[in-house]
């Protein structure tokens, strides 16, 4: 029958490993509990040293973790649990037992710490006990080793717990996304980083706030649809809703997805809110649509070119010969004097005729750009010139503003000239559509680092149609009547600015009427001397 160890022994220990528990809960440091348990354990039992070996499952080891003493020859040791070691023996091991001594050294006491279900190590107890026989130091140390198997179990059970939480606290602020959860009444008790990061306040001074004070008014209404809840998207989870906003608060355009948050009744229990931000992809595909728009528009244009430059050069010849015998036949033939009124009538409408054949070459390209380095501000008011009086015959005022550094521009003058006449016609018919005073402003700045000319020009017109506005530069495409316009004026824009390098496009100003936009690459300082004339 085996002998039990004092009473009071059996006490002390479970105190010492009570002791250590509550070390460990308070500051979950491992290794200082362990350092202090043994040099306790090994005072109560008067032995010359006492050491602790862990248990690593994953590297299939055991690591030297405390000693009684602190100058121990293994510390920092490891040792394979195949080996022949103390400690690995002793991880083997049923119960106590002791091991042979070698000459002149003290007898070791190695005892197993086993949980539940798996070895967790072993301890070494060197020297002999004070006061105790063999028996009942096998029985005390069996009493402590059991204990201290059911403690270090408990804590690496709540390491590997605090070690998932961790994992899992980590994944949920890695997320690029805006993740924040609530409660059934809308109020946070959980997000990540990211959204605390774009709503610009610490993750503790958004608990228990309403969701509705952090994001925009639109997403927090359908956030609270409870309706809208109770079905779900086709496609998405059980309950997921998807919806895209434009949200000012917090600031960019985002996916939304809802989901009701579950508990392990299967229970909900409150919503998670997940927010993508897709800004960027958003002005990729308006950049992406435009340049689509663009490319057709060349095409259009090319294809056409084709076309009408060859007819043009047919029609350019005769209609020059037509006009020059006819201005000679009513300046110097005096049998043409009773009908001059009527040829001068024919005169203009081949004249017109001839201006609509120099627009469709201009159109083409087969005209000859003869580039040279010019102040943009300087092309402006020469068309504006041109148009003075008609525009003081339609009231309207244009105002300018050119800034001091606008970089010069290559290009032809006279094509360039055109463009922008082109361009204010179009305004000032617009605005005397209206039958009312109007305004033309123009307005011209370096933008991209000083690499590129915008001239802006709004008219205070009627605006332009949103059926209209796609097919603006298209050619022959006209909203005037049948005699008041030839739909090539815009498109004619189009290929000269274009032709130039640069880019043209059309819009509503905030404020009402047309708004278009031509932007010209400036020189660079290498082309100045080449280009200068």
């Amino acid at each position: 029958m085996a002998v039990q160890p004092p009473l009071s022994l059996h006490r002390r220990i479970q105190q010492l490993l009570l002791g250590f528990s509550r070390g460990i809960s308070a500051t979950l440091s491992v290794s200082t509990a362990l350092d202090a348990l043994s040099a306790e354990v090994n005072a109560l039992l008067g032995t010359g040293r006492v050491s602790i070996w862990i248990h690593n499952r994953r590297a299939r080891e055991l690591a030297f973790a405390s000693s009684s003493d602190r100058n121990h020859p293994s510390a920092g040791t490891r040792v394979q649990t195949e080996s022949d070691t103390i400690p690995a023996r002793g991880l083997r091991l049923d119960a106590p037992q002791f091991t042979p001594a070698a000459p002149g050294e003290p007898r070791m006491l190695v005892a197993p710490l086993r949980g539940w279900r798996r070895a967790l190590g072993a301890v070494i107890i060197e020297g002999e006990p004070d006061g105790l026989a063999d028996a009942p130091f096998v029985d005390a140390v069996q009493d402590f080793a059991v204990q201290l198997s059911f403690a270090l179990e408990n804590v690496q059970l709540l390491e590997e717990v605090l070690q998932q939480r961790r994992l899992l606290e980590d994944t949920f602020n890695s997320l690029i996304d805006l993740v924040v959860v609530t409660d059934d009444g809308l109020r946070v008790v959980q997000m990540n980083d990211a959204f605390a990061a774009r709503v610009g306040s610490a993750r503790h001074a958004l608990l228990e706030r309403p969701l509705a004070d952090l994001i925009g008014p639109e997403m927090a209404a359908w956030a609270a649809d409870t309706e809208s809840a109770r079905g779900s998207d086709e496609g998405a989870a059980p309950g997921a809703r998807t919806k895209q906003f434009t949200d000012e608060r917090l600031g960019g355009i985002f996916a939304a997805t809802l989901t009701p948050l579950i508990n392990r009744d299967l229970q909900p229990v409150g919503r998670v809110l997940v927010a993508r931000d897709i800004t960027l992809q958003m002005q990729m595909e308006t950049e992406r649509e435009a340049l689509r728009g663009r490319l057709a528009q060349s095409e259009k244009l090319a294809s056409l070119g084709q076309f009408v430059a060859g007819i043009a050069h047919e029609m350019n010849n005769p209609l020059q010969g037509v006009l020059g015998h006819l201005e000679l036949l009513i300046e110097t033939s005096e049998a043409a004097r009773p009908v001059r009124p009527t040829l001068r009538q024919i005169y203009q409408e081949g004249d017109r005729a001839a201006k609509i054949v120099r627009n469709l070459l201009i159109f083409t390209g087969a005209q000859r750009m003869t580039r040279q380095r010019l102040r943009l501000d300087r092309v402006l008011a020469r068309a504006l010139a041109s148009r003075a009086a008609s525009l003081r015959r339609n009231q309207v005022e244009v105002t300018r503003e050119v800034a001091d550094d606008v970089p010069r521009v290559s290009g032809d003058m006279l094509l360039l000239q055109q463009a922008l006449l082109n361009v204010l016609i179009n305004a000032e018919h617009a605005i005397a559509s209206r039958g009312v005073p109007g305004r033309i402003d123009v307005t011209m700045c370096a933008v991209n680092r000083g690499q590129t000319v915008r001239l802006t020009i709004d008219d205070s017109g009627p605006g332009i149609p949103a059926d209209v506005l796609p097919r603006i530069f298209d050619p022959f495409f006209t909203t005037k009547d049948v005699g008041e316009g030839t739909g090539l004026g815009l498109a004619i824009t189009y290929g000269i600015v274009q032709e130039h390098g640069g880019t043209i496009q059309a819009s509503n100003a905030p404020g009402g009427g047309a708004r278009f936009t031509i932007e010209l690459p400036a020189v660079r300082a290498s082309e100045t001397k080449s280009l200068r004339v």
